[in-house]
């Protein structure tokens, strides 16, 4: 299955999913975690859908998501940073392209090394907790946390 950007772009928009995830880590200095990933979840009738997206942006894997589902699914920091050059190019049309675009900015501070201490992980947790209809109270309650210990 050859994809093409375009498609690439209206699919990812109507399927995709980019998500971070904050978990407790006490072997981490800050104590927490940062998980970014990106997803496109289908049922296995279309699983060649997935492979098509690993093969187009080269990175990534497919796997069983949950019974008949499956993903692809990229963690990878330096893959991650490949698909956010390809969506800040060729950007997505509907309001999820706003959560995209806090992904992005949390993927370069994680680039920067910024998720290595207090303060960088704040902003992250802060621009995750406004992402999707994710887990915000869990990130609220893990700032508040942080916030509490330094204070």
């Amino acid at each position: 299955m050859n994809l093409e950007t375009h498609w690439v772009v209206g699919f990812v928009d109507g399927e995709g999913c980019f998500y971070v995830g904050i978990n407790r880590h006490p072997e981490i200095t800050t104590g927490y975690q940062v998980l970014p990933e990106f997803r496109v979840v289908q049922h296995v009738r279309d699983v060649q859908v997935l492979y098509g997206l690993k093969r187009f942006f080269k990175c990534g894997v497919v796997r069983v998501n949950h019974g008949d589902r499956w993903e692809y699914r990229v963690r990878k920091l330096e893959h991650l940073k490949t698909i956010a050059r390809f969506f800040e190019l060729h950007p997505l049309r509907t309001k999820k392209r706003v959560d995209f675009q806090r992904f992005a900015r949390i993927v370069r501070w994680m680039d920067e090394g910024r998720h290595l201490d207090r303060r960088g992980l704040e902003q992250i947790i802060e621009t995750a907790a406004r992402m999707n209809r994710g887990d915000s109270e869990t990130l609220i309650g893990i700032l508040a946390a942080l916030k509490t210990k330094s204070g």
